[in-house]
Parts: structure tokens; C-alpha cells; sequence
């Protein structure tokens, strides 16, 4: 059997469809699915080295694509921004105006430890996730949940400052 692209997808593309849409059951992400499929095969199909195996390979390699597509679903859901309004965090207008490096400095130094210094090595030292994952001796994908969960933290400290300095204004 050859193993020429254009024979792999001639001989394999409509089983796969039929495959991707009894479990996306969308055309669109069906077509998709397969599409990704073949990308795949296209990139890292010549290390299969049992040639018997295509399909096996294929068909493999697209439901891990579909699990994949379901777990990011999850992870990151799509909302319409006018839906996601109520999960976004409060930030006034006037808060990027009043902020100040000493303030953003000193709120950071509120931020909880273990999320402080990879935020300050991210954003005060310019340093790649890569590095601050060496200089912290933790994983990379740490390091980001870190820098992101430093962030939010951060944001809302800056908030509740503004939020009682209005009060204190509104009082006097």
C-alpha cells in the first residue's frame, strides 16, 4: 500500500468525516476534525513506521483531536461579550487615568508571594515564561497560571483601593 498523501486522503477522508460527525455531530466541526486529521498525518505521518496501521493511526489521532476540541470548549467557553459582561471585573474608566507606577508597585506588594515574584519578573523584568520557570525551578505551565492568577489578584486589590478612595472622597 502507498503512503502517498494524496492516495491517504482519497482512501481515508470519507470514513473520517463519517467518523468526526457521529461525534461532533456538526458539519462545520466535522470538516474541521478531518481537516486537522490530515494536517496531522501531512506533518507526522511519515513516523509511522507499521504502514498497515493508517487507518488505525487516522482515526486515533482524530478522536484525540475531537477530545482535545471538547476539553478547550470547557476551558475556555465562548461567550458573546454582551453574556460575559457579568464576569468581567469592574474596572472604572477613570482607573487606568489615576493609577501611578508607585501605586501598581505597592498594591503588588500585597499580592500573595507565591504570585508575586512571577509577575514582577514578567511584567518589571521583561523575562520569558521560559526563564522565570528557571529562575523559580517550577513547571512552564505553572509559571502562566501563576503570572495570571498575580494579575487578577492585583487588578482587584487596585479596584478595592479605588473603590475606598471613593468612598473617603464621597465622606468628606
Amino acid at each position: 500500500m502507498g503512503l502517498d498523501f494524496e492516495d491517504v486522503v482519497a482512501r481515508y477522508y470519507e470514513p473520517l468525516y463519517k467518523f468526526a460527525f457521529s461525534l461532533a455531530r456538526e458539519e462545520s466541526e466535522a470538516c474541521d476534525l478531518t481537516q486537522q486529521t490530515f494536517y496531522v498525518w501531512a506533518a507526522k505521518g511519515h513516523q509511522l513506521r507499521d504502514k498497515s496501521k493508517v487507518k488505525t493511526w487516522l482515526f486515533t489521532t482524530l478522536h484525540r483531536q475531537f477530545l482535545e476540541t471538547r476539553r478547550r470548549a470547557v476551558r475556555f467557553p465562548h461567550e458573546e461579550l454582551d453574556g460575559a459582561e457579568p464576569s468581567l471585573p469592574a474596572v472604572p474608566p477613570t482607573l487606568p487615568s489615576r493609577l501611578d507606577c508607585a501605586v501598581v508597585l505597592q498594591a503588588l506588594g500585597r499580592v500573595d508571594d507565591v504570585y508575586q515574584a512571577p509577575v514582577s519578573l514578567f511584567y518589571l523584568e521583561d523575562c520569558a515564561y521560559k526563564e522565570i520557570a528557571e529562575i523559580l525551578d517550577v513547571p512552564l505551565g505553572t509559571v502562566k497560571s501563576r503570572i495570571a492568577r498575580g494579575i487578577a489578584q492585583l487588578q482587584r486589590l487596585l479596584a478595592d483601593d479605588l473603590a475606598a478612595e471613593n468612598r473617603e472622597a464621597k465622606d468628606l
